[in-house]
């Protein structure tokens, strides 16, 4: 695959940008009632009960903007590398900064806020079928919609299953970034999905081993977003017989 320099450069620069604001949009993201899953009840108070910091607490540590605009830059030029001066750029440019934004919440406090997720989903939805309208890449959009319903059923049953282990806001996100993986084809959904149990176990095991963490209480946001650039530039090449 040939990289286009200038895709590169430009995604790098808006990723950047859009990354170095993001600490402003945490500071008016509202606090949850709970650290627990926001769907579930409100636990009863336990003096051995890690705390958390406040989104506003974290968007206002020092070099944050700088901190940001880095990882911004760095992903951006990736995600500008696959897909080069293609529609996909565009919403992945869109998940750049939420992915950014996203991966320090979920890691500082286990949390994955629905306030930047939905927008999300409305951005990057509505670019899919601009650019299905403008392409004619009905099936592409099929597809996408068609993963997202897999990786929420994917992560929904983990879940369900175990909610001590996986909160409900990595189900939220597993839809959207699934339904990008499936725009470019199953090879990448099922790797991009994979991936980010295999990722998240070796580290949270590594964690606990070192008791950095405790048993459970590790993020697997900032691995679904690894997945999903690996899925997209890994995905055909280990799983060619899924490749769209």
């Amino acid at each position: 695959m040939a990289v286009e320099l200038g895709a590169v450069l430009v995604a790098a620069t808006v990723g950047a940008a859009a990354s170095a604001v993001m600490p402003a949009v945490l500071a008016r993201v509202p606090d949850p009632p709970s650290y627990e899953d926001e769907d579930g009840p409100a636990p009863e108070p336990d003096p051995g009960r890690p705390t958390y910091p406040t989104f506003g607490e974290l968007a206002r540590r020092p070099g944050l903007p700088l901190g940001f605009s880095v990882a911004g830059a760095v992903t951006g030029a990736l995600v500008g590398a696959y897909a080069g001066w293609s529609w996909p750029l565009a919403w992945l440019l869109v998940l750049v900064p939420v992915g950014v934004l996203l991966s320090y919440v979920d890691w500082r406090t286990l949390l994955l806020p629905t306030r930047v997720i939905y927008p999300a989903y409305a951005a990057v939805a509505t670019l899919m079928v601009v650019a299905a309208l403008a392409t004619g890449a009905t099936d592409d959009l099929r597809r996408a919609g068609i993963a997202a319903l897999v990786g929420l059923v994917c992560y929904w049953l983990p879940w369900r299953i175990s909610a001590s282990w996986m909160g409900f806001g990595d189900v939220r996100l597993s839809g959207l970034l699934a339904g990008v993986l499936g725009w470019a084809g199953w090879a990448e959904v099922a790797l991009g999905l994979y991936l980010p149990f295999l990722l998240g176990g070796v580290v949270a095991g590594l964690l606990m081993l070192l008791r950095l963490v405790a048993r459970g209480a590790y993020p697997l946001g900032p691995f679904m977003f690894v997945g999903t650039l690996v899925g997209l530039w890994c995905g055909p090449l280990l799983l060619p017989g899924l490749s769209a």
